[in-house]
């Protein structure tokens, strides 16, 4: 995870958004501040003028006389520097005093030059102790962050690199500085123990319910093959015992095809070996050669070679089987079959009617396209397993012009 948490980030924005307001803040108070102070020296000149019966001349470098009436009371102004040839702010108070003849207007200016260079001194000291302190809250935010979350991140990783195939607990440290993660360790390694028992139940009983119900079917099929052949056995009686036997064939396909979809989902298949995918296609067509020729179909192929394929042989032969039973089964009488394997991905594509319903369910166990047929529906389901296995994919797309029905196994590497 992130060092910054999204509470760090928002405390680091509140912080920079108080900062920002606060220099506002401290410019403009520092600023009126001192104005007042200005004010309060021109209005105390003011009262020495006033106490006295007539102008004393030590005064008249700071004030402007005049006779004619001025606007009483502070205000802002600029005059010209004639040293600097610069306008600059001065603050003047103008007011009424009565001397020996007619009475006179007296202005008093005090320049807020030097106001405003303290200002920015000030203010560039309050700034940069700002910024600091700033920059430390980031610092210290982004150093107790690796601090405290630094046992949660490796309990993060320990999840992410965590295969319950493996059947092992969690390596998490008991102990961590921080009370709260180390009873989430706890809480997790307590999990994992749980999680490795009740997926090794699972899996003894997937394995022990396949060894024992597999010996019965067989019996039981072969039983009632001989049933099937007794020549006593009267026609309704064999008609009894021939859809009894049907039904016993397709439990035994049922029980294979969830025996094998359980297997790819506890990752029994580990041995895997180089397979050159275009024999494993050649040998399926070749077993498959009588129901292609009781369908009259066209079989053509295009090769382009490719690397061979690290895939255990039983899956790399379900994959393919399935991808070209399913071609067979849904063709039409005539129709055609053809194959494309790449380097990058293999296809399989069949003439036939258009199905209804949305594509990525077809690959939903018991899915059927036809829901007479005597197949359990699992057959794209153990593709589509097979394929996330080995990190591949698999799409399907028809197309309408020539009503041709494609399943493409993309390898991705």
């Amino acid at each position: 995870m992130k060092l910054l948490t999204t509470t760090n980030r928002y405390y680091l924005l509140l912080a920079t958004l108080v900062f920002a307001v606060g220099s506002v803040v401290l410019y403009f108070g520092i600023s009126l501040a001192l104005r007042i102070e200005v004010d309060e020296q021109l209005q105390n000149q003011q009262r020495e003028i006033m106490r006295g019966s007539r102008l004393k001349a030590g005064l008249l470098d700071v004030v402007a006389l005049s006779t004619e009436p001025q606007p009483a009371g502070l205000r802002d102004t600029m005059l010209l520097d004639p040293t600097e040839n610069v306008l600059v702010p001065y603050r003047q108070l103008s007011f009424r005093v009565e001397g020996d003849g007619m009475p006179q207007w007296v202005t008093l200016r005090k320049s807020l030059l030097e106001t405003e260079d303290m200002v920015g001194l000030v203010l560039t000291v309050m700034l940069t102790v700002l910024g600091l302190l700033l920059l430390s809250l980031g610092w210290l935010n982004r150093w107790l962050s690796r601090r405290i979350w630094r046992p949660f991140e490796h309990t993060l990783a320990a999840l992410r690199r965590y295969d319950l195939q493996h059947q092992s607990e969690l390596a998490l440290p008991v102990h961590t500085p921080i009370d709260e993660f180390t009873e989430l360790n706890q809480a997790l390694l307590h999990m994992s123990q749980r999680l490795v028992a009740d997926y090794q139940s699972l899996k003894d009983f997937t394995e022990n319910a396949a060894h024992e119900t597999r010996t019965p079917l067989a019996i039981m099929q072969a039983k009632l093959e001989q049933l099937l052949q007794a020549e006593e056995l009267r026609p309704a009686t064999a008609a009894l015992v021939g859809d009894l036997y049907s039904a016993t064939v397709r439990l035994a396909r049922l029980h294979h095809a969830l025996t094998l979809l359980s297997k790819i989902e506890n990752r029994q298949f580990p041995q895997a070996v180089p397979l050159q995918l275009e024999q494993v296609v050649e040998n399926r067509l070749r077993m498959l050669q009588d129901f292609i020729d009781d369908k009259e179909l066209v079989v053509t192929k295009q090769v382009q070679g490719g690397p061979a394929r690290q895939m255990h042989p039983a899956l790399a032969d379900s994959l393919v089987g399935n991808l070209l039973q399913n071609a067979i089964k849904h063709n039409h009488r005539g129709g055609t079959l053809h194959w494309t394997l790449t380097a990058e991905y293999l296809s399989v594509s069949n003439t036939g009617p258009a199905v209804a319903g949305e594509p990525t369910r077809f690959f939903e166990r018991f899915r059927k396209l036809n829901p007479s047929s005597e197949s359990p529906g699992l057959g794209l389901s153990i593709v589509q397993q097979i394929c996330r296995y080995y990190g591949y994919s698999v799409r399907y797309t028809f197309s309408a012009p020539d009503s041709t029905h494609t399943l493409r196994v993309e390898f991705g590497h």
